[in-house]
């Protein structure tokens, strides 16, 4: 087996550990994450991301808990290789019924993505680079006027397999392991350099060569700031990517 598989069998095999061997002081939730994707490419060398996310608080449907709208500048390297500078934007919605005011966060954020592929399989990578700016609270029902700022790296690895005979192709089902691991850092961050774990087994449906729907289970497993308290989510993850290609003669 390639090395590079060796590496991807083991960052799934160290998540799923932190999936299943949690701490006591362990809460529980129940969501829905439902997200669209989009990389549209202009050029040889320039394009565009976009993505946008809604997931809801907890019961799966039981009100929301963040709100995303996230936009990019990419530069292709070449096919396989894309860098991207881009700014997002978060609604943190109430996290309990105590707290009455949603949290806004301003984060920009850069990113190099490169893809591996060959005649059957396909194996996607991303490190990702931002810079957090989230509204303090200053009551349950108040924000104050300034932020707190951390940064945080995120390492995400996703590997599709097919299954038909006749590989990756449309209007056939793939099965999708992907798994993304986020660190903080910064003066700010004390307790939770370890931020969390994203751990995703589901199926990809494609349309066409450029549109494909994701679904599947969803394991979070969060280390919150105080450092001794996590979080547990089981999610349904739906999610449609679409890429554009804009060049003549695409």
């Amino acid at each position: 087996m390639k090395l590079k598989y060796v590496f991807v069998w083991m960052v799934l095999l160290l998540s799923s550990i932190s999936v299943y061997a949690q701490p006591k002081n362990t809460s529980h939730a129940s969501q829905v994450w439902l997200a669209y994707f989009n990389q549209t490419r202009l050029s040889n060398k320039w394009g565009l991301w976009g993505d946008f996310q809604l997931r809801t608080r907890e019961e799966l449907v039981s009100d929301l808990s963040t709100g995303i709208a996230r936009v990019g500048l990419t530069y292709f390297v070449d096919d396989n290789v894309r860098l991207t500078l881009g700014y997002g934007f978060i609604n943190n919605y109430p996290a309990n019924d105590n707290i009455t005011v949603s949290q806004p966060e301003h984060r920009p954020w850069q990113q190099v993505q490169w893809f591996t592929k060959n005649k059957r399989t396909r194996l996607m990578q991303y490190i990702r680079l931002e810079e957090r700016y989230r509204k303090r609270y200053l009551s349950n029902t108040e924000l104050a006027d300034s932020y707190s700022f951390n940064f945080r790296v995120r390492y995400n690895i996703l590997y599709q397999i097919p299954l038909h005979p006749a590989g990756l192709v449309a209007r056939k089902l793939s099965a999708l392991i992907n798994d993304e691991i986020h660190v903080n850092f910064g003066k700010q961050i004390v307790n939770n350099y370890f931020d969390q774990n994203r751990l995703f087994l589901g199926l990809n449906y494609a349309f066409d060569a450029n549109n494909n729907l994701q679904f599947g289970y969803l394991n979070t497993f969060i280390q919150t700031a105080a450092g001794n308290q996590y979080r547990n989510i089981n999610a349904l993850r739906v999610a449609y990517l679409q890429n554009l290609d804009l060049r003549k003669g695409k």
